[in-house]
């Protein structure tokens, strides 16, 4: 108990109100003062700036949490970079996703040379502890030289839109970025877009693609997980 505890210790508010808070926030694109009015709603006096201070606080922690349990990827990746504008200077944003289209990592770095992408490999290794079997990225020259450095051994795929999947999974970062107004520094937008990708992750469920009960029950589930790593 004293574990689950831990991270809440001094918050005069119950973990249930800042979980669900955060949850808000990273599940729709919603701005912290939309988030005020719902809890207020709800009987719920907070402000903006305090919920930003949770999102803050609690926001790596859940994420270091749902990556834990997000389980073995997929072997093949899809890397594609897209650039973000941050205070008038252009940055990158490097995403991997497996053939499920689940996050594998994301950094933002202000170049897209050979360096940034070896960096970015290294940290893909690390964090799915194992190579990929495949490697589908577009026909960026930084990518074709960081594969022959760190992985020379998996299979790189550089054919005409077979990156899409990655490229697709670019669209929530760009709507939470129209929402925002942009990213106030690299840093912010690190540690926003880590947690909103794995939460985006964990309530995708295909709703299209299901019927009305089982998709009540898929929804469901995916709450289970976040309940956890809330202790909420």
């Amino acid at each position: 108990m004293k574990i689950k505890l831990s991270i809440y210790r001094g918050d005069r508010f119950p973990p249930e109100v800042i979980s669900h808070a955060i949850w808000l926030y990273h599940r729709f694109c919603l701005s912290f003062r939309e988030v005020e009015d719902l809890l207020a709603e709800r009987g719920i006096t907070v402000t903006y700036g305090t919920l930003r201070q949770w999102c803050q606080k609690f926001g790596p922690e859940y994420a270091q949490r749902l990556k834990r349990r997000q389980g073995r990827l997929g072997d093949t990746w899809y890397l594609d970079e897209r650039f973000l504008t941050i205070q008038g200077q252009r940055q990158y944003l490097w995403r991997a996703v497996d053939q499920d289209g689940d996050v594998i990592d994301i950094l933002v770095q202000p170049r897209r040379n050979q360096r940034a992408a070896e960096r970015f490999f290294r940290r893909l290794l690390n964090s799915a502890g194992s190579e990929p079997r495949w490697l589908v990225t577009d026909k960026l020259r930084s990518d074709a030289a960081a594969h022959r450095t760190v992985i020379p051994s998996v299979i790189h795929d550089t054919t005409r839109d077979a990156d899409n999947r990655a490229e697709g999974s670019h669209q929530p970062t760009r709507q939470r970025e129209r929402s925002m107004r942009q990213f106030t520094s690299p840093t912010q937008a690190q540690r926003l877009l880590t947690i909103h990708g794995l939460t985006q992750h964990l309530f995708r469920v295909g709703r299209h693609l299901l019927q009305a009960v089982n998709h009540r029950r898929v929804r469901a589930r995916a709450l289970l997980p976040w309940n956890a790593v809330a202790c909420a």
